[in-house]
Parts: C-alpha cells; structure tokens; sequence
C-alpha cells in the first residue's frame, strides 16, 4: 500500500459521497454498506494500519494524538480532505465541522469507541461541534471533511 494506492481507495469512497447530505441517514447508509465486517472495511483499515506503521500516515504528534492530513480536498477524492488520527484513552481539541464531518472508526484495541461508536462510520452533520475522544483504548479514525473545511476553538472543558 502507498499513498497513492491508498488514494484511489478513498477515491472509490468519496465518489459515493459527493453531493449526499451529511446526515444520520448517510451514517447508516456508510454502516449498511461498509460495515464494519466487511471488506471495504478492512481493506480501510488494513491501509490504515499500514500507513501508520510505514510512517506515512498520522506522521505528526501532539498532545498524545498522532495525525496527519494525507490529502489535503483535491478532484481525486470529490471535494473530500482526508486526516488519520490514532487516540488512545483521551479527549482531543474541540473543533467545529462546517460542513460536516464523515469519520470510520477503527479500533486498535477490542471495545475502543469514538465519541461513544464503536468500529464503523458515524456522520456530523454541518455546523456541529465536539472534542473527539476515543474510550475503552486505542483507535485509528479517518476523517473526511468536505472542502477540508475544520475550525479549531476553545471551549469549555465540559464541550
């Protein structure tokens, strides 16, 4: 797997997205059909994993969160940036989803959830907000933020 091999993967995902509503209705349509047994599934995480382990993914650190934006909202991916996270028992920056945010959740440990989901797809829909936080132990999450559009905030530490 390469970055661009992992691209066009994405590519076959974001296709199906463009233009779609970013709402509970496009969340369970993903979980229906990506789920989190499936191949698509696994083909995403096993890139994912790679990635990371190569170096090439999640290749930054912060306040123990490894990141990285691997593709900046580009035609190749239909307007989608595309950002790894790996998190592990811990809250991250809050932040507010413009026009929405579409994350797959991969746990690295069994029982890992992010803001409460566990493996599969969970959908912001625009203008919502929130600290992400993975639960129950260590998990890859790969956001896709239309026109990679994220605003960063302060806020309380009860948002």
């Amino acid at each position: 797997m390469s970055p661009h091999e992992f691209q066009r993967l994405i590519a076959g995902v974001t296709g199906q997205l463009a233009g779609r509503a970013l709402d509970g209705e496009l969340a369970a349509w993903l979980n229906a059909t990506w789920p989190a047994d499936g191949e698509t599934f696994r083909a995403l995480a096993d890139a994912c994993r790679t990635g990371v382990a190569e170096g090439w993914l999640c290749n930054r650190e912060g306040g123990g969160i490894r990141y990285g934006r691997i593709f900046k909202a580009l035609p190749d991916t239909h307007g989608f940036s595309v950002d790894v996270v790996e998190m592990k028992d811990i809250a991250g920056p809050h932040h507010v989803h413009p026009h929405g945010e579409i994350d797959l959740i991969m746990p690295l440990t069994e029982g890992a959830t992010f803001d409460g989901h566990p493996a599969g797809w969970c959908v912001y829909g625009p203008g919502s907000a929130h600290r992400p936080t993975v639960a129950n132990g260590q998990a890859l999450v790969l956001y896709l933020l239309p026109q990679g559009a994220i605003e960063f905030t302060t806020s309380p530490a009860s948002a």
